[in-house]
């Protein structure tokens, strides 16, 4: 992803063009998690289908992809990415590809629905093949990721953006293992907890840098109620409860030892939280912490995937 914000001129390709629209950095999170419960299913005994699991990766990717586009569409109707002055790109204030004119808010509006519809169409798929239990884990998610930002429900706005992101990835890994094993099982929940908190630390993270513009429109997540200065303290706490749950799970055997190694990215997590204790008020300095963030859960999420496997 360039770190200069996008301009027409700089993007002539119209397929990098839409491509870098879907915020790729971010989908990383959504690969992870769909790996975890594909994971799941391989160390309860199931013989993995391979097309069946790729295309479960595949539909999930076009999914979060819409999500992200339409979260741009609907912030440039509310004017939070217009107004917002305080955003680090490429991680904050959306793709500015509406804002530099790169492409218009009804491109971007209809691009977002074609994901989401091609998402959709994979939906059905998977569900022909694995079970029509898989219609409700689906409708589930697409609805979180359509309410999270569109009205009238913007459910980010009205402090429930967390919540959803939680629900969403942990939905993704429990979809995955349901496409494998063709029933609802416990197993993939134990292992996605921690990780959906650590995704949720993404989501919260990038709203101190949009503290401003957020609060000017309205988007009265938990950053903007609770203040930068009181909010930052959250993030520790959420990190802390992230490992503190993974722990439990290890402990108590419903994951093997062997997980263990997915707390390593732990270092990261508390190196970005103090960046964000010293500078929660200066959003130019906040981008080390953003990177670490992010990597933080890729790296639980794979070293996860791996130990699953292994075991």
């Amino acid at each position: 992803m360039p770190t200069v914000e996008p301009s027409l001129s700089a993007l002539p390709n119209p397929f990098l063009r839409y491509f870098l629209a879907t915020r790729p950095p971010y989908l990383s999170v959504t690969f992870f998690s769909a790996l975890i419960g594909i994971a799941c299913a391989h160390r309860s005994g199931l013989n993995i289908a391979l097309l069946p699991a790729v295309m479960t990766v595949v539909f999930a990717l076009f999914a979060h992809a819409g999500i992200n586009v339409l979260n741009d569409y609907y912030d440039e109707l509310n004017g939070t990415d217009r107004i917002n002055t305080d955003r680090v790109f490429p991680f904050t204030g959306g793709s500015r590809f509406i804002q530099n004119g790169v492409m218009t808010a009804h491109e971007v509006g209809i691009f977002g629905a074609g994901l989401m519809g091609v998402a959709a169409i994979g939906g059905f798929w998977l569900t022909w093949h694995s079970g029509s239990g898989l219609l409700l884990i689906g409708a589930a998610g697409m609805l979180i990721g359509w309410a999270y930002s569109a009205p009238p429900l913007k459910l980010n706005s009205r402090g429930w953006g967390e919540l959803c992101v939680a629900a969403g990835f942990i939905l993704i890994t429990v979809g995955a293992d349901y496409v494998q094993r063709g029933s609802f099982s416990m197993l993939p929940v134990y292992p996605v907890i921690a990780y959906s908190l650590l995704v949720t630390n993404i989501l919260y993270i990038t709203q101190f840098p949009d503290y401003r513009a957020d609060l000017a429109t309205g988007k009265h997540h938990w950053v903007v109620r609770l203040g930068p200065m009181r909010a930052r303290w959250v993030y520790l706490a959420i990190v802390i409860v992230a490992y503190a749950c993974f722990g439990v799970m290890v402990a108590t055997g419903r994951l093997p030892i062997i997980a263990l190694i997915a707390v390593l990215p732990i270092v990261l997590s508390f190196k970005a939280g103090l960046v964000l204790l010293a500078n929660a008020v200066n959003p130019r300095q906040l981008e080390p912490a953003l990177k670490m963030t992010i990597a933080a859960a890729s790296a639980h999420g794979l070293l996860l995937t791996i130990a699953l496997f292994v075991s």
